[in-house]
């Protein structure tokens, strides 16, 4: 077996990077494969481009005499570029994307006259089988029908001769079997609120829109090397290896030089994001050997999402072509960094301006306040739900772990905003003297912008951090889909601006007060009331924990702790209030999220059974049985004095046969846990079961495992090493 290691070994120190030429400048390549404004007035009638544009815009309907026109162009764009089929792309409870491929082409009943034909009915709905995707109890077997319905705000692309148009996924009786529909109506709720409140201060805003800038970090591995890995293949992660001797302890990877390989391939990625309109701009080493990331320029939201899940795929295929495995999950690898995908999240309003980005005057930057300090209090309102939105099996090994963000939620908005918001809690209840009104928007509000420019640290132990112009939500895992974190995110904030604009304009209709007095008079309780949730110092430490719980914030280690907000009263009460999703929406994501927790430690404790029971235990005999046959052969030189000279030999078969009977007796302890735990009928006390019974035994496992591996002879060790892993480039 260990033949299959040096195999790869061998394969992968002798690769050259794949040659690879850019076509043409990014600028030029940039949406080439997308169907979007440019292509559009080239391939619409002026009522359809109208139609789509009105849509995009406005959210109004598409005619269905216009869709035909709309799908007429759409076909015409697509058959010009050599395409052969379309799919509704679209974004299923399993965490990924979903596609199934039809072509243009049909016939008459005959079996003649062939031609090219896709209409607005193919366009605008498809019907897929609702039954075979996770429902959460939605949809019986029986009642299997669902329908995947046109996006028009996400503009149809082009991947390899397919036409891909995103749609949402819903069932039959009407309630969403995706991610993208609770998405929609958490923006559309946003903009709502959030283009009230500007109101206050700009009367020609009409829209508000939500904005995301992702950064996705990854491992790559040579494709030999990681199919040579059991665990790699089938869970995402290592289950067992030592750590490398040398690991990433001497900071010499991050921002280092990019391998040739590696750069090739980022290179044939770029151009590929390029022409699917992806506006990839940053690319450089991360912290563990053989990590990277990428970085985009930020996008509307839906559209960031959709660009994200893509990217994704993509990221697999053409890893492909360059012999290698992307490797997604949060925590590949133990003992060095996991991988993140930190969401800098925004907002932006039709006539230009950032809602979070501080201005020159001082009634921009009580815009900017109001903006700043509504989102600080609905992370505060709501940090449990925020921390379910992250929450899955994957992302528990990185939260807390001395690399990201722990799992209490806090913000961090830097030391000079926090003198700021203390000068703004002295504001005196009720009407403003125009002195103090004065002195607040020439010495407090007006001063902001100074002040943040020379506020330019960052506290990577920080969940939630503002960073000048933005908030980061860095905690999401770099597995995950942004929509849960972005749905839950924007609904919270849009409810707490709901909130405040209730309150606001109560002060001015009740009290009679000017608009800013009002606007002062809230944000000062808003200040007092979110004050436990916002904290500089370092993340990991204790004393954080101790702290924390003294102030009665959450600290959900596990996912099934987690969960258990996503479908709290306070959830429900939420996402209805808003038209988000409806009770029966929120519970089935809930039972589909225990589920996936339940299911990956499952299949993680099998793999690991295997591998142990199957690969390290027979290495382990086989050397073993050598260091017996070296023992014989002292005996017959040695005679009664051999156990002096065997004395080494000896303590290490010993030691060897311990490790051995360990491993058994966890893996068998194991197993049993895991059938207890398959007949629970409750999800949550099944979640709770695999990840208080079953996992715990996981580490126990992999120890055992771990030390053979130092004992054994390297060249009987089955198992792709980790310097071999991390450190061939």
């Amino acid at each position: 077996m260990s033949t299959i290691r040096f195999q790869a070994l061998s394969e992968a120190s002798n690769r050259k990077p794949v040659k690879f030429e850019e076509s043409d400048r990014k600028s030029s390549l940039f949406g080439s494969n997308v169907f979007n404004d440019k292509a559009m007035k080239q391939y619409l009638t002026s009522d359809a481009y109208k139609a789509v544009k009105g849509a995009i815009l406005h959210g109004t309907k598409i005619d269905r005499k216009i869709a035909d026109y709309i799908a007429m162009g759409m076909k015409e764009w697509s058959l010009a570029k050599g395409v052969t089929h379309y799919t509704h792309w679209f974004q299923p409870l399993t965490g990924t994307t979903a596609e199934k491929h039809d072509a243009f082409f049909e016939t008459s009943y005959d079996g003649s006259d062939p031609v090219e034909k896709f209409g607005g009915a193919q366009l605008v709905q498809q019907e897929p089988d609702a039954s075979s995707f996770p429902n959460g109890g939605i949809r019986n077997t029986f009642e299997a029908r669902g329908y995947t319905a046109w996006d028009p705000t996400s503009p149809a692309f082009i991947y390899g001769t397919t036409l891909c148009i995103p749609t949402i996924f819903i069932s039959y009786t009407g309630e969403a079997l995706d991610n993208k529909i609770p998405l929609l109506r958490a923006l559309s709720a946003m903009d709502e609120a959030a283009t009230e409140v500007c109101k206050y201060f700009d009367k020609n805003v009409k829209k508000v829109t939500a904005t995301l800038g992702w950064e996705q970090e990854y491992f790559l591995i040579d494709k030999s090397l990681a199919n040579s890995r059991p665990d790699l293949m089938m869970t995402g992660r290592t289950l067992l290896g030592h750590t490398s001797a040398k690991g990433q302890q001497l900071d010499d990877h991050y921002f280092g030089s990019i391998p040739s390989r590696a750069l090739t391939f980022m290179r044939d990625l770029e151009q590929e994001c390029m022409l699917l309109g992806i506006p990839v701009k940053t690319r450089h080493n991360e912290v563990a050997p053989n990590q990277f990331e990428l970085a985009p320029i930020f996008e509307e939201t839906n559209l960031a999402v959709d660009h994200n899940c893509l990217l994704m795929d993509v990221m697999g295929k053409v890893a492909e072509r360059h012999d290698f495995k992307v490797l997604l999950h949060e925590k590949p690898f133990k003992g060095v960094n996991g991988s993140g995908k930190h969401n800098n999240w925004s907002l932006a309003t039709d006539t230009g301006v950032n809602l979070l980005s501080p201005s020159k005057t001082p009634m921009s930057n009580l815009q900017f306040l109001t903006f700043f300090v509504n989102t600080i209090k609905a992370v505060n309102d709501y940090e449990e739900l925020l921390r379910a939105s992250i929450a899955t099996a994957s992302n528990d090994h990185r939260l807390g772990a001395n690399e990201a963000p722990p799992a209490i939620i806090s913000v961090f908005i830097g030391e000079q905003l926090t003198k700021v918001l203390a000068e703004l809690e002295g504001v005196t209840a009720g009407k403003l003297s125009p002195e103090e009104k004065t002195d607040l928007k020439l010495n407090v509000v007006g001063k902001i912008p100074d002040v943040l420019l020379d506020n330019t640290d960052r506290n990577r132990t920080s969940p939630f951090a503002f960073t000048g112009n933005k908030f980061e939500f860095r905690a999401v895992g770099s597995s995950a889909n942004c929509s849960n974190a972005m749905t839950t995110l924007n609904a919270i904030v849009a409810k707490q601006l709901k909130d405040f604009k209730i309150e606001v304009d109560a002060l001015i209709e009740e009290k009679d007060m000017k608009k800013d007095d009002a606007i002062f008079n809230v944000i000062r309780e808003y200040i007092k009331q979110s004050k436990k949730i916002l904290f500089e110092g370092d993340g990991y430490s204790e004393a954080w924990a101790n702290e924390a719980a003294k102030r009665g914030l959450s600290n959900f280690k596990t996912t099934p702790e987690a969960l258990k907000a996503r479908a709290s009263k306070k959830a429900l009460d939420l996402f209805a209030e808003l038209g988000i999703m409806n009770h029966v929406e929120v519970e089935a994501r809930y039972e589909i999220e225990l589920e996936e927790y339940t299911k990956k430690i499952q299949i993680e404790g099998r793999v690991l059974g295997d591998i142990s029971k199957n690969h390290v235990i027979p290495t382990a005999i086989r050397y073993q049985n050598t260091l017996i046959e070296n023992v014989k052969g002292l005996k017959d030189i040695f005679g009664s004095d051999y156990e002096n000279v065997a004395k080494e030999q000896i303590l290490l078969i010993k030691e060897i046969s311990g490790h051995i009977e360990g491993i058994n007796s966890k893996v068998a302890l194991m197993t049993n846990e895991r059938k207890v735990a398959n007949n629970l009928a409750d999800a949550q006390e099944m979640a709770e079961a695999y990840c208080n019974k079953v996992k715990p035994y996981f580490e126990e496992i992999r120890n055992h495992c771990d030390k053979l591996e130092l004992l054994v002879d390297n060249e009987l060790w089955t198992l792709t090493k980790y310097r071999e892993l991390l450190f061939t480039k």
